[in-house]
């Protein structure tokens, strides 16, 4: 089980923090996401990351801006987000996939690779 974090209204070019805690076993998860998606559109990859295969990833819109990290001893994975944008604002969810053994670079953004999945926070940014 995931759960997030951090969500809220900030303004414009403010940071903003989300946190996301694996509750449970987490000893063969390796890769861990973060995704947003506006009311009406498609789940977009921001942010991914990989125990053993490179990374961390970051979608071009996000890159710069926002970084992702991991506290292991805490199971807990955060993205820092800076220099907020109106269009940041969406719901933002963390995803954690176990045992991936692909090119993680080719799937980082796809929605469907991720096997467990938070509730989601929303971020609005005026």
């Amino acid at each position: 089980q995931l759960v997030e974090s951090g969500g809220g209204s900030v303004r414009t070019g403010e940071p903003r923090r989300l946190s996301c805690v694996a509750l449970g076993d987490t000893s063969n998860v390796n890769c861990m996401g973060w995704f947003r998606q506006v009311a009406g559109g498609e789940r977009e990859g921001v942010a991914a990351d990989h125990s053993g295969y490179g990374g961390p990833f970051y979608a071009d819109a996000v890159k710069g801006r926002f970084t992702i990290s991991q506290d292991t001893a805490k199971n807990t994975a955060y993205l820092q987000m800076n220099s907020l944008k109106p269009e940041d604002t969406a719901v933002y969810y963390c995803a954690t996939r176990t045992d991936f053994k692909f090119s993680f670079a080719n799937y980082w953004s796809q929605a469907g690779i991720y096997d467990s999945w938070g509730q989601g926070t929303q971020v609005t940014v005026s």
